[in-house]
């Protein structure tokens, strides 16, 4: 079989100043240890979704590498990336699991397939019409937004994870915070992942965790998977749809400037595959919603692993997905994942929901967005008063919750002002500057 790698210089070293393409891998064993290198880096991530909303944890797994393989297999192994799963997808999930639903988990689960079907159809959009309108659509003080009120939204949930173990909890949100300084490179990345390993053992201690389950669950198995619910026979789960349509955006936005950012710092040519990575994502999203899985996002991560390597291989990404995938056939490493207890939930998600909100304040700061126009201001500021105090309007069956409203807010405060100030001529100032390239954007636990 014809493997489409070509072998980087010695197979062993990369030169100054040198990357190691996608197109190009180093010899197997070095491109084994850094797709496990990379199996490290998102596992801290992806793993919590599945806890933090009750989500079968090895089925997210699974699915976090099937999609990653077809996304591999979609944009030609042109593009280097991780599918793993979007913190963007938490809220949404959390109000579809406490509905009044005949199946939470199923009504949670046709959502993620609506965002799913959704992102693949922008994909075949931006494949044949380009990016353009996304940035007219999105600019950067309202995709700030969104993605700042999704995080702080969340707030509540932390404080209540938190408060049923304090000390526990207290340990593992002072250990995210040391290791996040103390250590460079992948350990620095992996700050989340530490904190659950030192607040798990703090718990462990204390008596706090429970291994039964673990004793009981296979070492080889099928994941557990779940259908979506069907709408036709529930209607109150249509209702549940606008809480997750915010998350389409979050997901645009992380793709492309992901993809910008891979570009960048490889070949620019790379950008001409954003079409295809919205549609591989949205194919992802899809298949794993349709079984039980949390939805996908491209991962910062992982990114940040490739620019300290300087190895861009997607020879390294197959070998991830590949792990993932005998990860997720394992019931035992699942249910070893679901006996974190929610002291250390509640001392990583205190970090990291506030994280997700500051990443869209980094997104305001890149992009230099001027907060002395009136148009800027009162777009993000009211967006950010509904998704913080959690708004609610809903008439029928169908509820918005703070996150839709607020991400409506956002876009139609901002093109509602602007037009205005365009035909009065009251505000002439842009909204970020013209020659500043877009920001990166990542919904997890790190932004690179």
């Amino acid at each position: 079989m014809h493997l489409p790698w070509t072998v980087h210089g010695d197979g062993a070293h990369v030169a100054p100043g040198e990357v190691v393409a996608p197109g190009e891998r180093l010899s197997w064993p070095r491109t084994i240890g850094l797709g496990a290198q990379h199996v490290v880096a998102m596992f801290g991530a992806t793993f919590l979704v599945p806890i933090l909303t009750g989500f079968p944890p090895a089925t997210t797994l699974f699915f976090s590498g099937v999609g990653t393989i077809l996304f591999l297999v979609i944009t030609r192994n042109r593009v280097p990336s991780y599918l793993g799963s979007s913190f963007a997808f938490i809220a949404p999930i959390l109000a579809a699991m406490a509905a009044d639903v005949d199946d939470p988990m199923g009504a949670a689960l046709f959502g993620i397939v609506v965002v799913g079907i959704l992102l693949a159809l922008v994909g075949l959009i931006v494949q044949w019409g380009g990016t353009g309108w996304i940035d007219a659509l999105m600019p950067p003080v309202v995709a700030g937004a969104i993605v700042a009120l999704i995080g702080f939204n969340l707030a509540p949930v932390a404080k209540s994870n938190f408060e049923q173990a304090p000390l526990t909890a207290l340990i593992t949100l002072t250990a995210v915070i040391v290791a996040s300084v103390a250590f460079r490179g992948i350990l620095g990345r992996m700050s989340i992942l530490l904190g659950v390993v030192i607040g798990y053992v703090a718990a462990v201690v204390q008596g706090e965790v429970d291994f039964g389950a673990v004793a009981d669950a296979a070492w080889v198995g099928l994941p557990q998977f779940h259908l979506p619910a069907n709408p036709f026979a529930d209607s109150a789960v249509w209702g549940m749809l606008p809480a997750f349509l915010p998350v389409v955006l979050v997901l645009i936005a992380e793709n492309v400037g992901h993809i910008k950012g891979v570009a960048q710092m490889t070949d620019a040519s790379i950008n001409a595959s954003t079409g295809r990575a919205l549609f591989s994502d949205g194919l992802a999203t899809t298949i794993a919603g349709f079984f039980g899985g949390s939805g996908t996002t491209t991962y910062g991560e992982n990114i940040g692993v490739m620019a300290a390597t300087r190895v861009y291989s997607t020879a390294a990404y197959w070998v991830a997905g590949l792990f993932a995938v005998l990860l997720g056939l394992s019931p035992k490493v699942g249910a070893v994942i679901n006996t974190i207890p929610p002291g250390v939930l509640g001392g990583i998600t205190t970090a990291l929901y506030g994280l997700i909100g500051i990443i869209g304040v980094k997104i305001w700061i890149d992009n230099r967005v001027d907060f002395t126009s009136p148009v800027n201001q009162f777009t993000a500021a009211t967006a950010l008063i509904i998704g913080i105090a959690d708004f609610t309007f809903s008439f029928g069956e169908v509820s918005f919750n703070g996150i839709a409203l607020g991400t409506i807010a956002a876009i139609v405060i901002y093109h509602l002002m602007r037009g205005i100030a365009r035909v009065r001529g009251t505000d002439g100032a842009p909204a970020a500057r013209p020659d500043q390239p877009p920001s990166s954007v990542s919904i997890g636990p790190r932004t690179k």
